[in-house]
């Protein structure tokens, strides 16, 4: 499905820079809230006039050698519905597209992948997403998928695709999450991962498991992003995948973690950008990236 790309990888350190379930039986709230999330989506989509997209002159930019043109990685951001409240965190476009082209950035500039500029927004059922091997989902807390979309996920994941899910905390989201999973491969359970797995160390080698909280959640003192709900006294961080029957890890839940802040917030605090983005973000995107690529 998807060509084989060669990565050799930088140890270097990083500059400081600014750079689903069955549907049956839902809640009728849910699926009013649904239609809402719809709305939502439509007024915030990448092309809307509303949407207040930062300027591309302000991140990094680059070309890539046109012999490559047909192999360079794309950063795929993966848009979906939610019900409830649309705080900041439960949305798909949270730290969209901020934390999408610093991340292509840094991907170019510490691998010898070639990597597009210019992320992508798909949709999971635009078929356009089997051209990609890798697809980013944050904000996944209150994530609704239909069955069309549970369908063309478990599709995607089937035939070599990879799915990264980040960006949701407590317990609530937790469930939420592994519902729509449900729908998606209703035969299969995720598995937690301890730091013994390959994917915490074929790059960068990570002493523990990486835990990133927001810069405003860290600005205010605490470790744990607890406005997205109550934490059931676990705030620690875990990462489930889910298998295929040859054992190849389809996709990963990155579970009271915030990732992709780390991208989006590098060049905002010096402090923030050397715990959380240098030393926990970009190794472990980088690592993920690279476990996707080559398994």
């Amino acid at each position: 499905m998807y060509r084989t790309l060669l990565i050799l990888c930088s140890f270097s350190c990083l500059p400081f820079g600014q750079v689903a379930a069955d549907n049956t039986g839902k809640r009728t709230t849910e699926e009013i809230e649904r239609g809402r999330s719809r709305e939502f989506n439509n007024f915030y989509r990448q092309d809307s006039p509303h949407r207040r997209m930062p300027s591309r002159s302000k991140f990094p930019n680059w070309e890539n050698d046109l012999k490559f043109e047909e192999d360079v990685f794309t950063f795929v951001r993966i848009q979906y519905d939610s019900y409830g409240s649309f705080g900041w965190w439960s949305r798909w476009d949270n730290d969209f597209p901020d934390s999408d082209w610093n991340f292509s950035f840094r991907l170019q500039e510490l691998t010898s992948m070639q990597v597009a500029p210019e992320s992508k927004v798909l949709r999971l059922t635009d078929p356009e997403l089997n051209q990609y091997p890798f697809a980013y989902m944050a904000g996944v807390g209150k994530i609704v998928l239909s069955q069309e979309e549970q369908e063309a996920m478990r599709s995607y994941l089937l035939n070599g695709g990879f799915i990264m899910m980040d960006d949701f905390w407590s317990q609530d989201s937790w469930e939420r999450v592994l519902l729509e999973m449900h729908g998606v491969f209703p035969d299969l359970e995720p598995i937690e991962l301890s730091i013994d797995h390959p994917i915490f160390h074929n790059v960068y080698d990570l002493k523990e498991l990486p835990q990133v909280i927001d810069i405003r959640t860290w600005r205010e003192g605490d470790l744990y992003e607890h406005r997205h709900g109550y934490s059931g006294g676990d705030e620690d961080p875990h990462f489930w995948a889910y298998f295929d029957n040859k054992g190849r890890m389809m996709a990963l839940l990155c579970h009271n973690n915030d990732l992709g802040d780390g991208w989006e917030r590098e060049g905002e605090n010096q402090e923030y950008f050397l715990r959380f983005s240098e030393k926990q973000s970009y190794p472990m995107g980088i690592n993920i990236i690279t476990y996707a690529l080559t398994h």
